[in-house]
């Protein structure tokens, strides 16, 4: 027998409606693969310079297809269950559970952004199927870049419906994911294109250093300075305060989850397209341990890399001469390049949806640090309730062992922790709860003495 669990309605209590198909998918599901895959071979037809139809057209005939096919699934796949998590078959289908269409699925990932980052031209009929929608927003052709934000946009909201639907039995997921649609739709997508479409600079209001370096780089902020029309000095003020400001004063209050659960970008692909790989993560000690050393090391070079950056151009750029030029660009390649695009998206369907943000993002590193040692969020358990069922852990996107805090009736402040409630969404007996306390000293034993954590933490202990 299948279960579901309905935390919000019923307490905890087990549910037996969870809906199968036994005789294999519907009438509605089969048409939504067709219509899919119609999409799908219209998009390879572009890619391979073969277009059917032309402007609207032809961007109907592939992204409408696609984004029909994908929410007549997605739909048909709840309708008539029960609000709750289904456990049933997470790791039986050959794409949640690492098989071959795992691997064809990231290595098709792996291409796309291959070609994208270093080989555009190989990705020029596609890109050509968003002119009308470029030409809409920016008056402007459409480049890679333009395609990109398209392509991403569409699957944060396309698999946020899905999120929602999944988790519609918890409101904090429902609103949490509406939130990450939004900001990706408009702060993320749409803004910048109407800022293109004004001859305002190049600007993302919901990405600041340390995610987006350049944003404190000595030459862009002279730059958007120098821009006529002041924008550019209010995007220099915005970057600055969200940064200096922002960031701490959150972060005390919220924890990470205020920026990584509810505003990022790079999270919201992970919590709605990489949702279904979530329970790929590793849990091990060893990759904690990784994750402690990679995660800090990229904050250390680029928190490194800025100040030199500001030193040498106080210098007047004698310091550094040309260096300065090839760490921008070095930077770019293997954090940005590689680390985020190849390595952060491509291998969810095989390493799970979280590892960009677990293993090398400096936001995170920087979020967490604020978070572990002077912030009030924390996940509290009830151990008395816990059945170890280890739903929690398996679900965890970061990594942490959840399920052994909860057996311990242990607080959870963890500085990778990125607060999306997910464990507790699952939870069958309402164990845990997200909360913000009025204090950051007493969520565990000696956080009244931060400082001192942290060196403790530098020698190898805490989290």
């Amino acid at each position: 027998m299948s279960y579901t669990t309905d935390a919000a309605s019923s307490g905890g209590v087990f549910s037996s409606a969870a809906r199968n198909d036994p005789h294999g998918p519907g009438l509605v599901r089969r048409v939504s693969i067709l219509v899919f895959s119609t999409g799908l071979l219209m998009f390879f037809l572009a890619a391979v310079g073969q277009t059917v139809g032309t402007g609207w057209q032809a961007f109907g005939l592939t992204f409408g297809l696609l984004t029909v096919g994908s929410l007549g699934w997605v739909i048909d796949t709840y309708r008539g269950t029960l609000a709750g998590i289904k456990n049933h078959g997470t790791y039986q289908l050959g794409v949640q559970n690492r098989k071959w269409p795992a691997w064809f699925l990231g290595i098709f990932i792996t291409a796309f952004y291959i070609a994208y980052y270093w080989w555009p031209q190989y990705l020029e009929g596609v890109t050509r199927l968003t002119d009308p929608l470029s030409q809409l927003l920016r008056h402007a052709p459409a480049d890679h870049w333009f395609l990109y934000g398209w392509i991403y946009t569409v699957a944060v909201l396309l698999m946020g419906v899905r999120m929602i639907l999944r988790y519609r039995h918890s409101r904090y997921q429902m609103i949490r994911t509406l939130s990450l649609m939004f900001f990706q739709l408009l702060v993320a997508f749409l803004l910048p294109s109407w800022l293109r479409l004004l001859n305002q600079p190049d600007f993302y209001f919901s990405y600041f250093w340390p995610l987006q370096p350049k944003y404190l780089y000595p030459g862009e902020i002279r730059n958007l300075i120098q821009h006529p029309g002041g924008l550019g000095t209010f995007m220099v003020v915005w970057g600055a305060t969200a940064t200096f400001l922002a960031t701490p004063i959150l972060t005390y209050f919220f924890g990470k989850r205020w920026y990584c659960s509810w505003v990022c970008g790079c999270g919201g692909l992970a919590e709605t397209a990489g949702d279904p790989f979530r329970h790929l993560s590793n849990s091990s000690t060893a990759a904690w341990k990784f994750e402690r050393w990679s995660i800090h090391t990229v904050l250390v070079i680029v928190t490194l890399g800025t100040v030199l950056l500001w030193i040498n151009d106080a210098a007047g750029g004698g310091l550094l001469g040309s260096a300065a030029f090839h760490f921008k660009k070095a930077y770019g390649f293997v954090v940005a390049s590689i680390l985020a695009g190849l390595v952060g998206v491509a291998a969810y369907p095989v390493w799970g949806s979280r590892i960009w943000c677990r293993f090398f993002c400096p936001m995170a590193a920087i979020l967490g640090i604020f978070q572990r040692y002077l912030s009030r969020f924390r996940i509290t358990t009830n151990g008395d309730q816990c059945i170890s069922c280890g739903n929690c852990t398996t679900y965890c996107e970061m990594g942490i062992d959840v399920r052994s805090y909860a057996q311990r009736g242990a607080n959870i402040v963890r500085a990778s922790c990125v607060g999306c409630g997910v464990c507790s969404a699952v939870c069958p007996r309402g164990v845990l709860n997200l909360e913000n306390g009025d204090s950051y000293k007493d969520r565990f034993p000696g956080a009244d003495r931060p400082w001192e954590e942290f060196q403790r933490s530098l020698r190898g202990g805490g989290g």
